[in-house]
């Protein structure tokens, strides 16, 4: 441990400046505190703080770091050396009890009672010193950087300290000397500044000689990380390190500095992958005890590393965070609940929670965060009131500060999962003043997303459609990968059809046929082939024959029906493959689970339009949903409900 003098010498302005030589000269005479010399990496050292009297410089860098200048330096004093503090009374009133030293920091609250405080003591240690300038970031960096650049960078007792730690970082402590580092990063010194290089430089070579505890490989890996300029290859060598250590003993916070190196470090193949999953084996057990920032970050890490295999762990993190919704940061929340995207989990109780945080906080969170949620809850087609509502209130209120990006996000999903909040008229007029002003800066697929989820609730944008259907803007959709996909053509034709069922007074460009898709593609896994089994068993038993109804039925209309039945004119079953002398045609749509919101009989946006454009076409739309027909237990329960469902006003067939 290194012990810092504050009136070991001074230095003061003067006519004749002191050049740096001069200063190492001085650094060299510094003597160790105890009577015999330690080796480097654990000497105790009586390193003697210089006071400057002249007002020194500073200067902005790239990234807002800070280099320090010492220029005017003349010495005043020569070097007191320290004795041994255990040999001579007099040390111990010199000296503070650490203890007691960052009990007294802790409770200061600028930079100026810091320094203050420091100016006050004669002896400090260099772990001692090393908290002050991290307490000293603690209070006077904030989101937009060190907030009294003059009042802490030109002060004196800061000057002096860096100075030391500079031209004695040979014989600070492991933890004097990382903790100094971070704490210097935190202040947005310079990187390339000499006071930096020196740091770094003896943390990778205390690193290349294997003296470093789990703790100061964390220290230093973080610091690599703030830095934003991580070396790969120090990296990679303190993961080596790692994988040597005993990962039961690590703390929340070196498991945590762990992961986050990890990302950085891990490439393609199966590197550190036997490290990795004993990691995700022990934080298994300590889940209880992550904080909400800790559990954010592994619950990331774990998305970045693609650790699709650790199963126990990311349930028990989700299921963990439950209870750290009201507390987590926006950027920690989004975290959160992308990883329950990417791992495909979902938890009541997680929806619970953020039904009852993000209406109370609507108005004060980022509107990235409130756009995550949103696209969490329509990935995961849970239909929230509670929260769409309390989103629709927050667009209203502000959505001329969001991004094009978040607007489409903020509204897509009501169209998704056929929502209709109670402000819907205030809403959509919102929407619509803000496509007539940034109309032009939405990216041609978002746009078109957009407006094709605002036709899935009625809401029909008849003025921009002309912009749509025009040349120009299909040009663009086209250059735009992955240009015109299935995806957007069916979004085309669908606006199209729209506009052409449900406003036919629109007399604007139509949409060409080379633009057109022949049928919509229904989405994966939306027909419940179980349910749809079942129906067709129903059927046979009530038409007493396969040939009276057929399944998935292309029509000329671009839908396709899930099971089509055909009437004469007076009300008898015609054969499926029958075309003549048809009058009625029943649509059945055989609705599983998965066209429905989560736990909802709320029908989706694709569905609902699906339905109500048959019904436009000329169909009958006859909806046999999940829930209607769970508690049919056999085929003739099933023919029954289909009889009273399908031909209600009849008691008799004749086929």
């Amino acid at each position: 441990m290194a012990l810092i003098s504050r009136k070991s010498f001074q230095f003061y302005s003067s006519g004749t400046p002191a050049s740096r030589s001069i200063l190492m000269t001085l650094s060299k005479r510094l003597s160790f505190i105890s009577g015999q010399r330690k080796p480097q990496n654990c000497s105790s050292v009586a390193m003697r703080m210089p006071c400057f009297k002249d007002k020194s410089q500073y200067m902005f860098c790239r990234k807002n770091h800070v280099q320090l200048r010492i220029q005017s330096l003349s010495v005043n004093e020569t070097v007191h050396l320290c004795g041994d503090t255990g040999s001579s009374p007099k040390s111990v009133n010199r000296w503070m009890d650490e203890q007691l030293f960052f009990k007294k920091l802790n409770s200061l609250c600028t930079a100026k009672e810091i320094f203050d405080f420091l100016s006050s003591l004669e002896v400090m240690s260099d772990t001692m010193a090393s908290r002050a300038l991290q307490r000293i970031s603690e209070v006077e960096v904030d989101d937009n950087g060190l907030k009294n650049p003059e009042g802490v960078l030109e002060n004196e007792v800061f000057r002096a300290l860096c100075f030391q730690f500079e031209f004695e970082s040979s014989k600070l402590s492991n933890t004097g000397l990382l903790n100094a580092l971070q704490a210097l990063i935190k202040l947005r010194i310079d990187p390339q500044s000499t006071l930096m290089a020196s740091l770094l430089s003896e943390g990778e070579e205390r690193l290349g000689k294997g003296q470093l505890t789990v703790k100061n490989l964390c220290a230093l890996g973080e610091s690599l990380l703030e830095l934003e300029r991580p070396s790969c290859a120090t990296l990679e060598q303190i993961m080596n390190h790692m994988q040597e250590k005993d990962i039961e003993n690590w703390s929340p916070r070196e498991m945590v500095m762990v992961y986050k190196m990890l990302q950085v470090t891990v490439r393609e193949g199966e590197q550190y992958q036997d490290l990795l999953n004993r990691m995700n084996r022990v934080t298994l057990t300590i889940v209880s005890q992550l904080s909400p920032k800790f559990t954010s970050i592994i619950l990331n890490s774990l998305v970045v590393l693609h650790q699709t295999q650790a199963v126990p762990l990311v349930t028990a993190l989700c299921k963990h965070s439950v209870k750290h919704i009201p507390y987590f940061t926006g950027d920690e929340l989004v975290n959160v609940l992308e990883a329950f995207l990417y791992f495909g989990h979902r938890e009541q109780i997680f929806t619970e929670a953020l039904e009852t945080h993000v209406p109370k906080s609507i108005f004060t969170m980022h509107p990235q965060t409130v756009s995550k949620v949103m696209q969490y809850c329509c990935r995961k087609m849970i239909l929230s009131k509670p929260i769409f509502d309390a989103v629709a209130e927050s667009f209203i209120s502000d959505a001329e500060r969001f991004t094009t990006d978040q607007i489409a996000e903020y509204i897509i999903p009501f169209g998704t999962l056929n929502y209709l909040p109670p402000s819907a008229s205030s809403l959509f007029r919102k929407l619509e003043t803000i496509l007539h002003t940034r109309f032009s800066h939405f990216q041609p697929r978002t746009l078109l997303t957009l407006l094709h989820s605002c036709v899935l609730i009625q809401r029909y944008p008849v003025n921009f459609l002309p912009k749509i259907f025009s040349p120009y803007f299909l040009q663009q959709l086209q250059a735009q990968p992955p240009g015109l996909d299935r995806i957007v053509s069916s979004q085309l034709t669908q606006l199209f059809l729209t506009v052409t069922l449900e406003c036919p007074f629109y007399e604007g460009p139509k949409l060409l046929p080379k633009y057109q898709v022949k049928a919509f593609l229904a989405p994966h896994g939306s027909l419940d082939v179980h349910l749809l089994k079942r129906v067709k068993t129903g059927l046979l038993y009530l038409l007493k024959k396969r040939m009276y109804f057929a399944s998935e039925v292309s029509t000329p209309y671009f839908y396709t029906v899930d099971i089509e039945i055909k009437l004469d004119e007076e009300g008898f079953v015609l054969p499926a493959a029958q075309c003549e002398e048809v009058h009625r045609r029943i649509a059945l749509c055989i609705d599983g689970q998965n066209r429905f919101c989560v736990n909802s009989h709320n029908l989706l946006g694709e569905e609902a339009i699906k339905q109500r454009h048959l019904q436009l076409l000329g169909y009958e739309v006859v909806q046999i949903p999940f829930f209607e027909t769970e508690s049919l237990q056999n085929c003739r329960k099933m023919a029954e409900y289909l009889h009273k469902k399908i031909f209600p006003h009849t008691y008799g067939l004749s086929c």
